[in-house]
C-alpha cells in the first residue's frame, strides 16, 4: 500500500520554565534553546572530517530533524571556526523549497550542534555514483531548482562558493535541497576575494584570484549541469596544475550524446568573463 505520511506537526508545544516550540507548516522556529537532552537520536547519517550527521526526533511532538555533531577541536585545528559561523549566520535565516532548513543550533564545551531539516534521499552526489550520470529531463529538473534556489540567494546577497553533488541534498518527495553554507557568504558589496570551494568546481577568476561576485555561482551550475550528464566534471583532471590550465583557457569537451540544448547551456554558463555568463532568471 501507499507509505503512510509522516504527520506534521502544527501545534504549540509548552514546557515549564521554559519558552516555547511553534510548530507551522512543516517549520520549526525556535523560542527556547535545546540541549542534548531533548533529542531522541537514531541512526548515523553519515560521517566526516568534523563530526558526524544523526538522524534525531524531538518526541513532542515527533519533529524529525537530522542534528549534525562537530567537534570544537576538530575545527579549531582545520581553523574553520569562522566557516561554521557563517554556515549558522547565513542558513539560519534562508526560507526557499530548495535550501536545506537550519531551525536552531547549540553548544556544549567539546561540540556544536546543528539542528537542520531530514533530506530523506542522501546526497545527490551518492545517487550520481550509483546512476553514472543523469538522463536531460532529470538534469533539466535539478538545474531549474537549484537555479532557483541561488536566484534567491543572490536576491538576499548570499554567494554559495560552494555548489557541487556533495553539498546537494534529496528531499523526500526527490527535490533537491542546497545545503553546507560553509563557504558561503553574505556579501551586500557583491565582490570577494578569498580563495575557496572545490577546484574541478572553481571559475577561472577564483584561480586568478581576482576579485570576484554571484557569477561565481553561474560557472559551478554550468559545471553541475556538465558533471550531471556526463558522470564527471569538465575540467577534471588528476593532476590539480592541469586542471586549473584547462579552466583559465576554458578547454573541455562534450560526449556526443549531449543534446545541443544542453551543450548551449553549459557553454552559456562557462564564459571566462564573468558578465557574459547566462543570468539566472534565463536558465
Amino acid at each position: 500500500g501507499r507509505k503512510r505520511r509522516r504527520k506534521s506537526p502544527s501545534t504549540i508545544t509548552r514546557r515549564e520554565g521554559q519558552l516555547l516550540y511553534l510548530f507551522i507548516d512543516h517549520s520549526l522556529i525556535l523560542f527556547s534553546k535545546f540541549g542534548l537532552s531533548d533529542f531522541e537520536i537514531g541512526k548515523p547519517l553519515g560521517k566526516g572530517k568534523f563530526g558526524s550527521v544523526y538522524l534525531a526526533r524531538i518526541p513532542n511532538p515527533g519533529f524529525i530533524v537530522a542534528l549534525k555533531i562537530l567537534f570544537k577541536s576538530q575545527l579549531q585545528k582545520a581553523k574553520l571556526e569562522r566557516n561554521l559561523q557563517r554556515e549558522i549566520e547565513i542558513q539560519a535565516h534562508l526560507r526557499h523549497p530548495h535550501i536545506l532548513r537550519m531551525y536552531s543550533y547549540f553548544w556544549d564545551d567539546k561540540k556544536i550542534y546543528l539542528v537542520l531539516e531530514y533530506a530523506e534521499g542522501g546526497e545527490l552526489f551518492k545517487m550520481l555514483q550509483e546512476k553514472r550520470k543523469f538522463d536531460e529531463n532529470t538534469t533539466a529538473k535539478y538545474i531549474f531548482q537549484m537555479a532557483d534556489a541561488l536566484m534567491y540567494c543572490h536576491q538576499k546577497s548570499v554567494i554559495h562558493r560552494d555548489i557541487k553533488p556533495e553539498n546537494i541534498l534529496i528531499g523526500s518527495d526527490g527535490e533537491l535541497k542546497l545545503a553546507d553554507f560553509g563557504w558561503s557568504v553574505h556579501a551586500p558589496s557583491k565582490k570577494r576575494d578569498t580563495l575557496c570551494g572545490t577546484l574541478d568546481y572553481l571559475p577561472p577568476e577564483i584561480i586568478d584570484s581576482n576579485v570576484y561576485g554571484e557569477e561565481v555561482d553561474l560557472w559551478s551550475l554550468g559545471i553541475l549541469c556538465y558533471e550531471l550528464l556526463v558522470g564527471f566534471a569538465p575540467f577534471a583532471d588528476e593532476h590539480e596544475g592541469r586542471t586549473k590550465r584547462k579552466i583559465l583557457k576554458g578547454e573541455f569537451e562534450f560526449p556526443h550524446h549531449v543534446s545541443e540544448g544542453a551543450r548551449d547551456l553549459i557553454g552559456k554558463l562557462l564564459k571566462k568573463n564573468p558578465q557574459e555568463r547566462l543570468p539566472l532568471k534565463k536558465v
